[in-house]
């Protein structure tokens, strides 16, 4: 349908009453329409194989032990998911700092998944994946989704 509207439309101004001008679509190239085509933006070409495209983690081979603890409690923090912000920041104040440096380097694999992948496994709604069945750490996570003493938690104050 688009395609036929694209096509059939070839004015580019139509005066409307009150001297409005509303632009139409046009497959002029003259038109001034910097996307005279819209149906090349939903191309099979452009499609992606996931809605979470999965990018390479930035490698940080000189982070210090303090500066990753600092950046973990960040990425737990600002997730973009407020309930994967919150499981993961309230778990982050309690963990991080006594995570030695392997458990750091794990939590920090996890927070490279999609963060409602991290909230369907840590509450048991979604099967884990087998990369991460033997995962310590997202163990530590699903402990604390239980939420066991029945806290109402909230998002914890940022140090200075």
């Amino acid at each position: 349908m688009l395609r036929t509207l694209l096509r059939t439309r070839s004015v580019l101004n139509v005066q409307v009453s009150r001297n409005i001008i509303v632009r139409g679509f046009s497959d002029n190239k003259t038109s001034g329409d910097p996307f005279p085509n819209l149906a090349i933006r939903h191309s099979a070409e452009a499609a992606l194989d996931s809605s979470y495209p999965n990018l390479p983690p930035i490698p940080r081979p000189n982070e210090s032990t303090e500066n990753k603890r600092r950046r973990l409690t960040y990425q737990s923090r600002k997730r973009g998911i407020l309930e994967t912000d919150l499981l993961l920041s309230t778990f982050a104040k309690t963990w991080l700092p006594k995570f030695e440096l392997e458990q750091l380097v794990e939590y920090d694999q996890l927070l490279d998944e999609p963060d409602w992948d991290i909230f369907y496994w840590a509450t048991n709604k979604k099967p884990v994946p087998e990369r991460w069945q033997k995962s310590k750490v997202l163990e530590m996570v699903k402990q604390h989704a239980k939420n066991e003493d029945k806290k109402i938690l909230r998002m914890p104050n940022l140090e200075k």
